[in-house]
This record gives structure tokens, sequence and C-alpha cells, in this order.
């Protein structure tokens, strides 16, 4: 105040002069610390990102970048930390900033011109591409990439009028070479995929469409159509992946949740479906199979689905007729499907068609040449070896589905019928004997669960040549007593098994 009163200042002004002069002296410290801090955390960002360690390098470059906004080498050296991390999108605006802070800033220029080139932006590259040169007539990598762009523009204007033509290869055969130049540029995977679609090729337009996801912002028409695609294939659980992350960026899309309703519940159908069949209730999968068909009538794969299960569930539960209806229907609308022909081939084996079952597991195993198909094609043989000698389910007219009283009420009828009692000629008498044994054996084989399990595998147990130390000179006779030996005057008794 001793200084105001020699100057001559009044109590205001002096008080305002010496606010400023303690500030100017309190910013001064601030900025020489802020300046060491910077110098800090740029030396930290360069040995970071020598060491590989982007994440942490990209946080002392921000730090830098927040702390001096006007340092024009700080964005560019951020720029170059985003590259090296896949984020060219993110180290855009920081080059942008390095040029608008020193225009004549060539690197960055270059960089970003290499930039816009990869996503496509011929016009904008080619801008950077000339500045550099304009400074710098002899930059041969201006030069080249200036070159290249031009290149572009002309291969993507002969992209687009081939597509528009419908000349779908030619337009594909284009675009490698595009995209070889510009392979963040999504307009370009994107009409590829359109031309793979239209020329039937869905697996490979999946493959340019999933990285537009990441190459365009908000890109919920490509999750959609990723969704569609994998749903029409089958995959439904892709598909509901797919069409969840267009629901995240946008949960009111329209589009997207009316396809995510559809994917959901048809995919908990498929899902609840084959829970069922793993829980062996195979009546009630067939139930859920047929609610499949009518919750997506349109997409054959998921009918054909359906109808290969159906049949495979009805062979479980032994319906032999409906079995073989439903494979035929399965196998007409793929008949390349190794399982629908494995299944109809073990329906003909229930019904006892042995010829049709040998047929099916060769027709299969050219599709599908795998262990299980491989042993029932030799099962089925065995079983047809065995029926052309003596098929003990035909003798007492059974399905090969009966129970074990079903076959002695079979068998009891039979062997009342065929009694030799009742038959008073020589001849007669021979033939109801035979049909006698065969019955005979028949019931004992089949009511036998060891001896049956052979039977149904394509052995028969009452064979000599099956026998341990056989080769004929066995008795036709199972029992190991002849009841006709004595001249056939006996009494034949059923007993209750």
């Amino acid at each position: 105040m001793d200084s105001c009163r020699r100057t001559g200042l009044s109590g205001v002004l002096c008080s305002l002069s010496l606010l400023c002069v303690i500030l100017d002296i309190q910013l001064d410290g601030v900025l020489g610390a802020t300046h060491v801090e910077i110098e800090h955390h740029l030396e930290m960002g360069r040995k970071l990102l020598a060491a590989g360690q982007l994440a942490e390098a990209l946080s002392h470059y921000h730090s830098a970048v927040e702390g001096d906004s006007k340092n024009y080498l700080t964005y560019y050296k951020r720029a170059a930390v985003f590259l090296a991390m896949g984020k060219s999108k993110s180290a855009l605006p920081d080059l942008t900033k390095a040029i608008q802070l020193k225009p004549d800033f060539l690197a960055a220029r270059l960089q970003r011109g290499n930039i816009l080139l990869k996503q496509g932006n011929t016009q904008e590259a080619r801008e950077d591409f000339e500045a550099v040169l304009e400074r710098s007539p002899d930059h041969e990598e201006a030069q080249d990439q200036l070159m290249r762009a031009n290149e572009l523009e002309e291969l993507q204007e002969e992209a687009h009028a081939a597509y528009h033509q419908g000349d779908y290869s030619a337009t594909i055969s284009i675009l490698e070479r595009v995209i070889e130049i510009s392979p963040w540029d999504p307009e370009s995977r994107e009409l590829r995929a359109e031309c793979y679609i239209r020329m039937g090729d869905p697996q490979k337009a999946i493959q340019d469409l999933t990285p537009t996801t990441r190459l365009r912002n908000d890109n919920r028409a490509a999750f959609l159509k990723l969704s569609m695609l994998h749903y029409t294939l089958g995959e439904h659980h892709e598909s509901l992946n797919h069409i969840r992350e267009c629901l995240k960026l946008d949960q009111d899309d329209k589009e997207c949740f009316s396809h995510y309703k559809q994917v959901k519940k048809l995919s908990k159908q498929l899902d609840s479906a084959e829970e069922l069949i793993h829980m062996e209730r195979y009546q009630e999968a067939i139930d859920k199979y047929d609610s499949v068909m009518k919750t997506e009538p349109n997409v054959p794969y998921y009918t054909n689905l359906a109808k290969e299960r159906i049949c495979y569930c009805l062979v479980k539960i032994r319906l032999a007729h409906d079995a073989i209806d439903v494979c035929s229907e399965a196998h007409q609308r793929d008949p390349r499907n190794a399982n629908v022909l494995r299944d109809r081939a073990e329906a003909y084996i229930l019904n006892q068609e042995y010829e049709k079952a040998v047929e099916d597991y060769q027709e299969a195993r050219e599709f599908d040449d795998t262990p299980e198909i491989r042993e029932g094609l030799e099962r089925a043989q065995k079983l047809l070896k065995v029926s052309r000698k003596r098929d003990y389910y035909k003798i007492l007219g059974v399905s090969r589905s009966a129970n074990k009283q079903e076959i002695i009420k079979a068998y009891r009828k039979l062997a009342q019928q065929w009694h030799p009692d009742n038959f008073q000629s020589e001849t007669e008498k021979k033939e109801a004997e035979k049909k006698f044994i065969d019955i005979a054996s028949a019931k004992e084989v089949l009511t036998d669960p060891e001896m049956r399990q052979k039977f149904d595998a394509g052995e028969d147990p009452l064979d000599p040549e099956n026998q341990q130390g056989g080769g004929g000179g066995g008795s036709a006779w199972p029992f190991h007593f002849d009841p006709f030996q004595s001249g056939g005057s006996f009494h034949f008794k059923f007993h209750q098994n």
C-alpha cells in the first residue's frame, strides 16, 4: 500500500495491480510444473509404446494432450498409438488436428491419406497425397499412393457398373482388387456380400459382412442381414447372437425386434426338442418338432431337420411303418442325408425288410462312412442272411418289437394249429413236425433275452455253425430231446411260462 501511495494510485486500482502480480507469479509456477508433467507423459508414452504396452502408452498420451492441446506432435504421437492398436478411426481426428495446427506437417498428411485410402475414401485421400507432393514433388510414397487412389476410383466405378448389369461374378472379381487396396471400406464388402447372396453362397456373404459391423458405426443393417443369413442356414444360435447385437445398438429397431421374436421362439423350440430326445421322451420330441414346422414353414432347412428327427424318434419308439413313411419323405427332401438313410434302414429292420435295410445302409455309407454306419450295414447283412434260413419273428408272425407275452400267445396258437396229432397222412404229419419244431425254436429264442439279443444282432443262436465246437451233427430240436423219436405217440400240453 505504501508503494501505491508513492505512485499516487487509488486504493482500488492498487489492490487490482497487486492481485495481477500475484496471479502472474502463480501462473508461471503452474505452467512450469505442467510443462514438466507433459514431458514426463511424453517420455513414458514413448517408452511404453516401444515396449508394446499400448494401452498404458495411450493413457500417458491422453494426459499429454490434455496438458497441451496446441502441440501438433502430441496429437501425431497419440495417433501412432491408435494405429498400433488397430484403431484407425480413432487416429483420424488426431491426425486432422495435427494438420490443422501445422498445415505443412507432411508425415501427418501422408498418414491420414493412407488411412483414407484404406477406408475407400479416394477423393480425400487424393487431396492429402497431392498436398504432400505440392511441397515435396519427389516424395515416392505419396506418388505411389496417389496412383493407387486413382486406380481404386476406377475399379469402384467398374464394380458398380458390373453389378448393375447383373454380372455378379465379374463384380466379385473386380472387388477382390478393390478390397486389397481398401480393406477398411465397408461398402465394398457389403457389395461383394450382396453378389454372393445372389449367386447362392451365403457362407461367403457372411465372411464379408462380419467385419463391416466393426468398420461402420451403428451398422444395424449388417447385424440384421447376418442374423437372417445364419437363420436361413439353420444356424439359429448364431442368428440369435447377431440380432441381439442389433438391439443393443437400438432396442426400438422394429425390423430387428420383429426378427428377434421369430428367432428366439424357433431356437427355443429346437433346443427343447433336442433336450427331449436326450431324455428319451421321443413322443414329446415329435410334438415339439411338429411345432417347429408350424413356426417356420418357409425355410426348407427347418422342415428337413424336423422330418429327420421325427424319423429318428419313430424308430426309437419302434413304430416301423410310420417311421418308414416319414423317413422316406425326409430322404426325398434331402437325398444325401446319411442319418435319414441310417434311420430308415433301422425302420426296415424293425419291419423285417432286410434287403431294403442293407440297401439303405450301403447308400448311407457312400455319404458318411462312419463306424456306426459300417456296423449297421454288417448287422443288416447278417439279419438278411439269417432271414433266408430261419426268421423266428416271421415263424411266429410277430413284429420285432413284440414283447414276451405277445410271443408266447402267438406260439401257443401256432403250436396248437400245427401239432402233429392234428394230421392223419404221413406227408402232412412230417410237414407239421417240421413246422412245430420251427415254432418251438422260435419261442425258445425269442423268450430268452440273451438268445433274442444274439438273433437281433444277426446271429442264429440255434444254428450249429454258431455253436462252439459246432460243425454239423447237431439236432434240429433245440431242447436236447426229440419228442417224435417214439413215433409221435405223445400228448401235447401247454405250460404257463
